[in-house]
This record gives structure tokens, sequence and C-alpha cells, in this order.
């Protein structure tokens, strides 16, 4: 609508509303990312054990699997599935900015840079720490019987591959 403005105030209504949902959006998209990424991940699992059972073979050895349409099916679902998110963060701008004005839109970007920021820095630390501790247990700090092989160290293992993404 041309408005031009110095400030927002963050006080009025539809600049904390937008604040609000701008703090929300990077939380709504890691969500619906790691969905995609789950449901893409079953669709492989599927597939895999499709193959097993239609070729034994492949478990000892004997043939080769169908490299081709696992490609294939992770190919189709981080396109299909990334449709969503893609939407979210391309959309909302424009949505909020027509529906509700620039001071919302204001709000919304605030609040999505902030929320965000503070995002990264927690997975980064987060995906830091599993794979330090992974590390420790491995030299062995928890004690000789809780070392590599253990229960701890599986855990470790598992948390550490959690991590690697974040």
């Amino acid at each position: 609508n041309g408005q031009k403005f110095d400030q927002v105030d963050i006080l009025q209504p539809f600049e904390f509303a937008g604040l609000l949902v701008g703090a929300m959006l990077p939380y709504w998209f890691s969500a619906m990312t790691m969905k995609s990424g789950g449901m893409a991940a079953l669709d492989m699992v599927k597939e895999v054990r499709r193959q097993f059972e239609t070729n034994p073979g492949i478990l000892n050895g004997d043939s080769d699997p169908d490299y081709e349409r696992c490609i294939a099916i992770s190919t189709d679902a981080s396109l299909r599935e990334m449709l969503a998110p893609g939407a979210l963060v391309m959309l909302t701008p424009l949505v909020v900015g027509f529906l509700f004005g620039p001071k919302c839109l204001a709000g919304v970007l605030a609040g999505s840079l902030v929320s965000g920021v503070q995002m990264a820095i927690s997975s980064s630390n987060t995906g830091g720490a599993w794979d330090n501790a992974k590390k420790y247990i491995e030299a062995g700090m928890l004690g000789d019987d809780k070392g590599k092989g253990s229960d701890e160290h599986h855990a470790a293992v598992i948390g550490d591959t959690v991590g690697d993404p974040l």
C-alpha cells in the first residue's frame, strides 16, 4: 500500500502478532523438513526390503541391488517433499505483507531472524556436543568397561549420527 515508516513498535498488535508468527517459522520449517526426511527414508526402507525379498542374492553378494531405483526414490522424494517447506518460506512474507501490511511483515521478518539465529546456534552446539560425547567415551574416560562396544558407546554413536546434520 506504499506506506513508509521509520520505526516499528512491537508493542502494537499487528507488529507483535507478526513477531510471534515470525518466531514460529524456523521451527515450523524445520519440523516440515524433518517429517519430509522421515517419509523419504521410509520410502527407501520399503524399497530396500522389496529388493531383499525379490532378490535374495543381494544379501550374500551374489547380485547387485537396483541402485538406480534407490536414486530415483531419493530424488523424487527430495523434490516432492520440499514443496511445502519451500512454499512456507516463500509465501509467508507475501501473504503477510499483502494481507496485514508492512509493519506486520517487519514483525514477521524480525521474529524469524531472531528465532532462526537462536536455532542455528543451538543446533550447532548440540551437534558438536554429541560428537564430543562419543569421542569422550571412545577415549575411555568413562572407565575400562564403558568404552567402545559398550551400551554407552552405542548410544553415543546414535547421538553422533543424529547430531551430524545439526
